[in-house]
């Protein structure tokens, strides 16, 4: 009768993992997403972290940090949504409650604030959010290209 028992799988412990720190600076989190949101390094502060309006520099020129290296992808669009939709409706319910707008001027107003609001934060917003994943280590594996 063959051996019903599972095999148990056990990690390879012959190479231990690195410890190293990463060769570039890591501020608090707190200064990480103020200098990504002013677009800056998130690690060092002094260069720009954008190289066009929305296109993230592939590394710091000044401390060599990987930034084109941090995956910010759908996340910045989710979090600009939801901060504007709920600045917006905000604002709507209480115009609509307080002064009982007619339609047209709501949209006249509202239309325009969504559209300024939504592309004034979206470069802060991914700044932020590049920021953060570098500091909390979310990089694109190596073996990915695209």
């Amino acid at each position: 009768m063959p051996d019903t028992e599972p095999a148990r799988w056990e990690p390879d412990r012959a190479t231990p993992r690195p410890l190293d720190r990463p060769g570039w600076p890591e501020p608090p989190m707190l200064t990480v997403l103020q200098r990504g949101a002013a677009g800056h390094c998130p690690a060092c502060g002094r260069a720009p972290l954008f190289a066009g309006w929305l296109r993230v520099r592939s590394c710091c020129p000044v401390c060599a940090a990987p930034l084109g290296a941090v995956r910010a992808d759908d996340a910045p669009p989710y979090f600009t949504i939801f901060i504007v939709g709920h600045v917006i409706i905000g604002l709507m319910l209480f115009s609509d409650r307080a002064y009982a707008p007619p339609v047209w001027l709501s949209t006249a107003i509202f239309v325009p604030l969504t559209l300024i609001l939504a592309l004034g934060l979206l470069r802060p917003v991914k700044g932020a959010t590049v920021g953060l994943m570098l500091k909390l280590g979310l990089f694109k594996p190596a073996d990915d290209d695209a």
